[in-house]
């Protein structure tokens, strides 16, 4: 699963950004800075970017950072990985490696944010415990943990025209832009089975964390959670 994963986001490298914007009429540009402002809070001198992809995340990280910062982009996909080092920013240090045996020693990072990339770790809901729990583990007491993703809208008519649109819309012109078919059918599959905040906000508990909020986005199409150690 994880190859098959790697291989998808290595189809899509060249036009993921572009369709990303397209596809939510540029909101993620936005959710991102505010999921950067929200992280910029933890302070400290120690960030790090997980699933970075191609770093749109640890670049708006990068608008908050005074000088003594250093951010850390990470992903396991090394395509993605060269076109977010294209992006040539002084705060951010790149590194390969899987979000699921993170190489740092524990109490490490006074923030990690993941930006749209939670549905990419949650094969089952145990595995993705395991990862919020590698989070747990590097973050030092008081760090704090920000995830931005797709989420369920409350209101139920909100979120059958949700799905609707990532069937006719997203999964079309998704592979049309991009010729990925099987990039942009994953996307369409996974957004309707990611949990509600609520429901992603229990997983964080049970992960470790001791304090979990949530903020929803755009009638509930998105949700960045805020969890602290």
């Amino acid at each position: 699963m994880r190859k098959g994963i790697q291989k998808i986001f290595s189809e899509v490298v060249e036009t993921y950004e572009i369709v990303n914007h397209i596809l939510t009429f540029g909101c993620d540009i936005f959710w991102r800075r505010k999921a950067a402002k929200e992280a910029s809070k933890a302070g400290g001198n120690h960030w790090l970017d997980v699933c970075s992809g191609t770093g749109e995340m640890a670049l708006s990280l990068s608008r908050w950072a005074g000088k003594e910062v250093k951010i850390i982009s990470l992903d396991f996909c090394l395509p993605m990985l060269r076109k977010a080092i294209e992006k040539k920013d002084p705060h951010i240090s790149f590194i390969i490696a899987d979000a699921s045996r993170l190489p740092f020693h524990k109490e490490v990072f006074n923030c990690i944010t993941l930006s749209f990339a939670t549905r990419n770790i949650n094969i089952n809901k145990r595995i993705l415990e395991a990862h919020l729990g590698e989070f747990y583990r590097i973050l030092k007491p008081g760090g704090h943990f920000i995830n931005l993703e797709t989420s369920q809208p409350p209101l139920g008519i909100i979120q059958r025209l949700f799905h609707l649109y990532i069937k006719i819309i997203v999964r079309p012109l998704g592979i049309l832009i991009s010729g990925s078919k099987a990039g942009y059918s994953y996307l369409a599959f996974t957004i309707p089975r990611f949990y509600s905040p609520d429901e992603f906000s229990s997983i964080l508990f049970k992960a470790g964390f001791t304090l979990v909020t949530h903020r929803s986005l755009l009638l509930g199409v998105s949700a960045i959670h805020t969890a602290i150690k």
